[in-house]
């Protein structure tokens, strides 16, 4: 695929426009999932929401993705036995919800199955716990300039296991941390926002429940979006989630498709604690 850019080229003398075919990357649409689901333990109901979006060619805008179906079954507590049907919130937007328990999101293991052109894709997902953030200041330091806010957080580690924790600093801010280094005790940390804010302003950080898997992921994804952009638009390099292609899987000698490329949609389904804390700007 090609597009044409125009190059103003001024001269000594006069001004000449040359027109200059540049090859950009090109590929077939993907899948992109967002299936995320936060989840706050105080609340009787869950809302489960799933954004569905397809890539793009190079340069164009990601648009929202009609499903032939999405469902969530659960693997522990069947009910029914085509699984739960979850609705596009509106016509034409690729967000789809549905209220459940949230003791049965907690307690089940659950498997999401997005049937899209004819092909199906399976992801399954139990419940990651998280701490409570125990403070959220603002801090006075700088780490580059003085075009910075700090922010600084603390939390107490979940003790007697490994644990990995996604922060969402909001901003399309994250960060990915495991607890090698802190396991079984409190820890603070300052976070950086490259900008100076208006005082008043809120700042809401969110710190979410992970499996070394969802990790993983996410540290990749921060690694390649070079902590500029949201992690679930297209990335700059193509990495796996946990959303296999499962149309072509058979008893007959294919059991998956970790080797096939292109047999995969890109995102992510888990099931995440999430505890907020907000802090206003002085």
């Amino acid at each position: 695929m090609k597009h044409v850019l125009s190059i103003i080229l001024v001269c000594t003398f006069l001004s000449c426009q040359d027109v200059v075919e540049i090859d950009v990357p090109s590929e077939d649409p993907r899948l992109i999932v967002d299936a995320v689901v936060r989840i706050d333990t105080n609340l009787a109901i869950t809302e489960v929401k799933v954004i569905v979006s397809e890539t793009n060619a190079f340069f164009e805008t990601i648009a929202p993705t009609n499903l032939q179906q999405i469902t969530l079954s659960n693997l522990d507590n069947p009910v029914g036995g085509d699984g739960i049907v979850l609705v596009e919130e509106e016509p034409g937007s690729g967000i789809y919800v549905k209220s459940l328990s949230t003791l049965s999101l907690i307690q089940d293991r659950w498997l999401l199955q997005i049937d899209f052109e004819d092909r199906f894709y399976l992801a399954e997902a139990s419940f990651q716990p998280a701490p409570d953030i125990d403070s959220l200041t603002i801090g006075d330091g700088t780490l580059f300039g003085d075009d910075e806010t700090e922010i600084i957080v603390s939390y107490t580690d979940i003790p007697e296991q490994e644990n990995y924790y996604i922060f969402d600093f909001g901003f399309n801010e994250f960060l990915a941390t495991e607890d090698t280094f802190y396991q079984d005790q409190d820890f603070e940390f300052s976070f950086f926002y490259d900008q100076i804010f208006e005082p008043g302003t809120e700042l809401t950080v969110s710190i979410l429940g992970s499996d070394k898997d969802f990790y993983e992921y996410f540290d990749e994804l921060i690694v390649q979006s070079d902590d500029s952009g949201n992690p679930f638009q297209t990335p700059t390099v193509t990495v796996r989630g946990n959303i296999i292609n499962v149309t072509d899987i058979d008893n007959d000698g294919t059991f998956d498709n970790v080797g096939d490329q292109d047999n995969f949609a890109l995102g992510y389904f888990a099931l995440v604690q999430e505890f907020k804390k907000t802090v206003v700007t002085e």
